[in-house]
């Protein structure tokens, strides 16, 4: 017994802890018990919860939880520092440490790879583990540094602070991307959690379980994966929906992560900020990454696009900031030249609906279509995005470029009901996804309010029949979070 607890309570690579695993429900109800008997004593709570929060990361990386407390520390005395001495130097040297890390452990065989195809030598990419979330909690540091150079935040007054911050386990290893303004304020606020706290973090909690354990590794264990890992095998019609497969299966993996993270929070006594506002909703590719990953889309824009100058020095610098802000963002993503094309295709897409939208249809930044033109415009910019994922998606353009011309060239459209018909419930999830994407911002409202008014009762009733649906869909294996390699 005492080793098998010992197995379970240990880093195995194979087995990470994620909110939609049965560890991590055990584990939480008691850090939830400690966490209670804790609500007075704010020092010790913050000590409880950063410890916990560390712990949570070694059950992702292993003792690569060291690079946490090496941003942490360094971010945080470089901030000090430049709170009574503001300098350029300060924040470069952050930079370096940050980035200089996210560059080993992400970008070395990257660019190994290709100077080697430059030069034309044989190059056999390093044995470099990728630390889970290391992108998210390096961009959140990062950001508290600049905001703190600029004058726009105040530095955190102790490290325990500051390691609380950046370590908070529920916005970790996936986002969203927390600034330190909108976290900050509520560290040593009372510890309240309300009855309509409570109720809508069970909400989303168990929303953002369905999403990500019954329709995302659904869909995508019974049959986007089996397209994308063979696309020649399957005539075009089954690639097509394989794409909208994927198109749903991300959303719902990541906002699905960010509702838990969002619920967690909240069942903490902390607000998040909205991750995800139903982007397949977009009339526009503007509109689209307003309502994608916010989190992401908003420290792009602050840090990198707004760097480069933003539209305050004319319009064709304008489009070029763009789409160098997109080709970072899909460089962000990974180390592939089909991230790059993904972040480039989006970056080109942005230009051009802002120059269409000024130059040609003379519309106001906030406007916004209505009936058929709204339709055509929410689907055509769904197609595109889904093109995309194409790339995002595939290992190698070779495996893109095939799946492009199946569907041109080996459509086979009488394939469509067998296809559908044999994959019935995948189908059937996926219809129920796209549908329920549509349903108003006024019904979240209404759940919530009936969570509060049944109380725990109807909230643990939830709770416990998502739970359910899970162990009635889930495969043998973990699911890890899209988002986990990013």
């Amino acid at each position: 017994m005492s080793e098998r607890l010992l197995h379970l309570l240990t880093y195995h690579s194979d087995e990470p802890m994620i909110f939609s695993s049965g560890l991590f429900l055990m584990v939480f109800l008691c850090f939830t018990f400690i966490y209670m008997l804790l609500q007075r004593t704010l020092t010790l709570r913050l000590l409880f919860v950063t410890a916990f929060s560390y712990y949570f990361y070694y059950k992702s990386s292993g003792l690569y939880f060291g690079l946490l407390a090496v941003v942490t520390l360094s971010d945080y005395i470089i901030a000090r520092v430049l709170s009574v001495h503001r300098s350029k130097w300060l924040v470069a040297l952050s930079l370096f440490i940050d980035l200089g890390l996210l560059g080993y452990f992400k970008y070395t065989n990257f660019f190994a790879g290709m100077w080697a195809q430059m030069v034309g030598s044989n190059f056999q990419p390093w044995d470099i583990f990728l630390p889970v979330g290391i992108s998210f909690f390096t961009f959140q540091s990062m950001s508290y540094v600049i905001d703190v150079y600029r004058g726009d935040l105040k530095p955190l007054p102790s490290l325990l602070d500051y390691a609380f911050y950046v370590s908070f386990f529920p916005q970790l290893v996936a986002g969203p991307i927390v600034r330190a303004r909108d976290f900050a304020p509520q560290i040593r606020k009372p510890l309240e959690i309300t009855s309509q706290m409570f109720a809508q973090g069970c909400y989303f909690i168990a929303i953002g379980l369905f999403k990500k354990a019954v329709i995302s590794d659904y869909i995508s264990l019974n049959f986007v994966d089996r397209i994308f890992d063979n696309p020649s095998l399957y005539s075009g019609v089954e690639n097509l929906l394989g794409v909208y497969g994927y198109t749903l299966q991300i959303y719902c993996d990541f906002s699905g992560y960010s509702d838990m993270a969002i619920g967690i929070a909240l069942l903490l006594g902390f607000r998040f900020p909205m991750n995800f506002n139903a982007p397949y909703r977009s009339e526009s590719i503007t509109d689209f990454w307003r309502r994608w990953h916010i989190s992401l889309s908003s420290w792009i824009r602050d840090y990198i696009y707004i760097s480069l100058g933003g539209n305050r020095k004319g319009r064709v610098r304008q489009y070029v900031n763009l789409i160098i802000t997109m080709l970072l963002g899909g460089l962000w993503h990974g180390a592939s030249l089909n991230f790059v094309a993904w972040g480039g295709m989006h970056g080109v897409a942005l230009a051009l609906h802002k120059w269409t939208r000024e130059h040609v249809f003379h519309h106001e930044k906030h406007y916004h279509s209505t009936g058929l033109r709204w339709l055509l415009s929410v689907l055509l910019t769904f197609h595109f995005v889904a093109f995309c994922w194409i790339f995002f998606r595939n290992h190698t353009f070779e495996a893109s470029w095939t799946m492009i011309t199946q569907i041109a060239t080996n459509f086979h459209p009488e394939l469509f009901e067998q296809v559908v018909t044999g994959y019935w419930i995948v189908f059937a999830m996926m219809l129920f996804g796209y549908v329920t994407h549509f349903v108003p911002d006024t019904f979240q409202a209404r759940c919530v309010r009936v969570l509060e008014w049944g109380g725990v009762v109807l909230c643990a009733l939830l709770i416990t029949a998502v739970i359910y649906l899970v162990i009635q869909v889930k495969s043998s294996e973990i699911q890890p979070f899209i988002y986990f390699q990013f």
